[in-house]
């Protein structure tokens, strides 16, 4: 009997682990190819929850249904559940490099960097023959360091073409949230307060829309996030990170940029005696921006694209 729920477990394994790499014949049939496969490693992790493998598996499927499925913060937090089962039942899954670097792309993406920094760290010490891990590590530290010294700079913008476009910013710049009303996330429509950046307090700030010019963009080699800086009459400049655009979407330096409802978050990171410090908003969709007085279009939102690993299920 044994014998018989090792093989099932493996093949439920096996079959999770193939669904999600199926060629589809569109998003939706790959979305579902990623449900199922999700299905599969929950049945697999049932038949033994004791197996850190099915954990892990488990795991890589919530990544997978996370970024094709609009990157629910429900999931991720299942993702990351699943890797901390794995761990904690398998103590071997402490030494998959795979895991540590899946886990520190997915805290990469919802700006967590000082863990990502540590997960990519950590897969390097494992596995030091592969490149990947070191590379990613690299690539967020010299990001983080060209971004704050952006910002400290003021994307190095000379002060008299720096007063010259802020002093040009009008509220018509503020294209449909300028009347005061502002068609929300829920769908419903909201009365929106313009406030200066430096005003802006932590997390989602409702019934707010902030104005600014933009004074630099930084893309890497990802090109995800499209990163710009925004100043506005008062205060310093703060990090825009704009998700799920398609690639040829961005701002120019001297645009102007509305930013409804803004998601503010002050970043701390740490990391092998490096540090970095400094306010960002986070941007969902380019849909939710108004640049230079217009809204924009449909055709500039796409869904993440984002490499994680799964040569070694």
């Amino acid at each position: 009997m044994r014998r018989q729920e090792r093989k099932n477990k493996v093949s439920l394994q096996n079959l999770s682990m193939v669904l999600r790499q199926l060629r589809a014949e569109s998003t939706e049939q790959h979305a579902q190819n990623v449900m199922d496969s999700v299905r599969q490693a929950k049945l697999a992790v049932q038949m033994d929850v004791r197996d850190g493998r099915s954990w892990y598996i488990l795991g890589n499927a919530y990544l997978s249904l996370f970024f094709n499925t609009g990157q629910n913060p429900s999931i991720s937090q299942q993702v990351l559940s699943a890797y901390a089962q794995a761990e904690k039942v398998d103590p071997t899954a402490s030494c998959n490099p795979d895991l540590h670097l899946n886990r520190a792309t997915l805290h990469k993406y919802e700006e967590n960097y000082t863990e990502a920094l540590e997960g990519f760290s950590r897969a390097t010490a494992l596995d030091p023959a592969w490149p990947e891990p070191q590379q990613r590590q690299q690539q967020l530290l010299d990001f983080l360091e060209r971004l704050t010294s952006l910002l400290e700079n003021k994307g190095k913008v000379k002060v008299k073409k720096l007063q010259s476009m802020l002093g040009s910013l009008r509220p018509s710049h503020l294209g449909p949230c300028g009347d005061g009303w502002y068609q929300g996330s829920s769908g419903q429509k909201v009365a929106l307060e313009h406030r200066l950046l430096s005003a802006l307090q932590l997390g989602v700030n409702s019934g707010a829309v902030v104005l600014g010019r933009v004074v630099f963009s930084l893309t890497t080699d990802e090109k995800v996030p499209f990163t710009f800086g925004l100043v506005d009459s008062k205060g310093p400049c703060f990090a825009v990170n704009v998700y799920n655009m398609v690639q040829s979407w961005g701002v120019l330096i001297g645009d102007s940029v509305a930013i409804p409802e803004p998601n503010l978050r002050h970043h701390h990171v740490q990391h092998q005696g490096k540090s970095f410090s400094f306010p960002g908003i986070r941007v969902e969709t380019p849909l939710l921006l108004v640049v230079n007085g217009k809204t924009q279009g449909p055709g500039t939102q796409a869904a993440a694209t984002v490499a994680y690993r799964v040569q070694s299920e």
